[in-house]
Formats: structure tokens, sequence, C-alpha cells
């Protein structure tokens, strides 16, 4: 039975039925162990299985992927900001040492098109089968008049487990201590207020070639830089806590190096990065020279090419090289703990 009124009124319960079945498939796909029953209920259900954990403490993390969403609309490209919405949700939550489990999305839109969210669902599942994250449920909402037609709004929220006396929250740090950063592989999904403010007032056209030397791969359009999905780093990292004791991690996000390592120090700490360790990424250096942006202007807003820190004691310094390398990563000695109030000092 349809309404005929509600239709009218702007909402589409055919294509809100299209929509589900095509999400299904997707969110199958992702489904691990602890997984209870299907899709289409009224909630998601996971078993936390008590023979594989002592005392479990679940960790849990909301977020979206903000105005880089824009870029999407203005591209009409759609497939990757999903997986942008589930590294900025299980990115946080590894920081505390968990082990994403589920994951559930809310998409809300003026006008359900089946085609354009089965396109975005099937970005956010391979974000979860990235991060070995089951997905588990969610909400896709029709609301015609809050939004135009063909422009959405993404939100995520992750859960994950970890060993009561295995988290990770950085207590454990001290003078002496080394930090490795993992590369980013672009923006991520910060800063795009002012990605966008450059663009618009420099007037550049996103499908623009930006010729880079150092890739040695075909010069690529500004905005397939600019939409290179945040990277998710679950997978790797899970693999070296099982193997060695680290004290701390940062995700850098919001607030760049500056704003996101001093969330994670004792009292009586600070770090002193090198700048120069690790690589510029062409995005980062279009961004600055078309910005006519300092370093300094710079640091606060982008990660710079670190998406994820870890700190670890000197003695672990070369075996975590060693096993990150091992996993595909290319870590790099970007700083060290000194003395200091919570804060980073740049050489």
């Amino acid at each position: 039975m349809k309404s005929k009124a509600y239709h009218q009124a702007g909402v589409s319960l055919d294509a809100a039925d299209e929509v589900v079945e095509r999400v299904k498939p997707l969110a199958q796909s992702t489904f691990r162990p602890g997984v209870m029953g299907g899709l289409g209920g009224f909630g998601g259900l996971f078993h936390l299985d008590p023979k594989k954990w002592n005392n479990p403490v679940l960790v849990s993390g909301t977020d979206g992927v903000g105005t880089k969403l824009k870029l999407a609309f203005q591209l009409k490209k759609h497939d990757t900001i999903g997986i942008d919405l589930v590294a900025m949700c299980v990115n946080d939550i590894l920081v505390q040492g968990a082990e994403p489990l589920f994951f559930l999305d809310y998409l809300a839109c003026g006008k359900l098109f089946p085609d354009q969210i089965g396109i975005i669902v099937s970005g956010i599942s391979e974000g979860c089968r990235q991060a070995n994250c089951a997905l588990i449920g969610g909400e896709t909402a029709e609301m015609p008049g809050m939004y135009v037609s063909e422009e959405y709004d993404l939100a995520g929220f992750a859960v994950g487990v970890v060993e009561q006396d295995e988290i990770i929250d950085g207590r454990k740090i001290q003078e002496g201590d080394i930090l490795l950063g993992l590369p980013s592989s672009g923006v991520h999904s910060n800063g795009y207020s002012l990605v966008r403010k450059i663009l618009d007032k420099t007037s550049t056209d996103l499908n623009q070639s930006v010729d880079d030397s150092k890739l040695e791969v075909d010069p690529k359009k500004l905005g397939e830089l600019l939409l290179e999905p945040t990277r998710i780093y679950v997978k790797p990292v899970l693999k070296l806590l099982q193997a060695l004791p680290i004290k701390g991690m940062a995700h850098i996000t919001g607030g760049g190096l500056p704003g996101n390592i001093p969330r994670i120090l004792p009292e009586g700490t600070a770090v002193q990065l090198d700048s120069g360790s690790w690589d510029n990424l062409l995005v980062f250096e279009w961004l600055e020279k078309n910005g006519n942006l300092s370093k300094e202007e710079m640091l606060p807003v982008f990660n710079m090419g670190i998406g994820f820190v870890i700190c670890v004691s000197v003695e672990d310094v070369d075996a975590t090289l060693s096993l990150l390398q091992n996993e595909g990563e290319k870590p790099r000695v970007i700083g060290r703990v000194v003395r200091g109030n919570r804060n980073v000092i740049l050489e």
C-alpha cells in the first residue's frame, strides 16, 4: 500500500524499497563472525564472543565527511566518499587499540536516486571490507526541502572492542620515545572549507592536469587528487598491536599534527617533529602555492602527508618499522618525545 499524497510531497517509497534491495548485498559482503541475522530489522545485532575476549571494552566513534562532499557533487563522483566515511570513524577508534567490529551509516538526501545511493554505499562497503568491519545497518532518509535534489549528507558510527588492560591512551609515553608516521593518501577528509575557498578564489578547473615528476605515473587531474579517499590503517596497525608494545597513536584529522598529537601526550611532555622527514605531497604543494599560504598556516589545517602517528620506545623502533614495511606500509621516523607542555615543536 503506497501513499499518493506522500509521493506528491516529494518522497518516493518505491525508490526507498529499491535502495534497500540494492544495499543488502553490499552490506552482506562486509559480514564477519559475530553478525547475527540479516538486514531490515529495527536494529543490527552483533554477538561479542566471550571465548575470544576476557574483559572487553567497547569503543565507539562517529563522524562525517564534511564539505569534501561538495567536490563529489561538483564532479558527480560518488564511489569513494563512502570509504572516507568509514575511515574517519574506524581510524579514530583504532588509536585506542580497538578492533572495529561493526559500522552503521546515515544518509540524508533531497531525493532518492537508487543508482547514486548504490554507488555511495558501495564505497561504504569497500571501506568496511578494508577495515574488516561489518556494515550491519543504517538509515537512508529522503528529505525534500532540506537538501537540493541531487545532494546528500553522510554520517557514520563505528563500534570496536579492546581488552581493558590493552587500551592505549598515551599514559606510558615518556621523554625519549620515538614517533613514527604512516603516509596519508592526500588531504583525507579535513580542511575542505579552506580547499574550496582556494578553488573559488583562483577559479580553478578541477579537471586540469597536475604534473608530478615524483609519481612516475600519468599526470592526475586536480579533482582526482582532492577526492582521493582517506586511508584506512586498521589491518597493519592491528598486526602491529599483536606483536609489539605501542605507547600511543594519533589519527591526524582536523587540527593537523599540532592539534592531534598533543591529545595523547601526558603532562610534562612535548613532541619535536622533523618536518623534513617525510614527503610533501603534490596536493599540499598545490594548495600552499595557490592559496598563498605559509607552512605555519597549513600545519594546523591539513595532515601534510602523515595520516597516522605511532609512538614507541627507542628499542622497538626497528622492529616496528620492519613489521609495518612487511604489511606494505612506508613508515617514517618523524620525531621524538621531549620535555614540554603537551605541545608540538617543529624543527
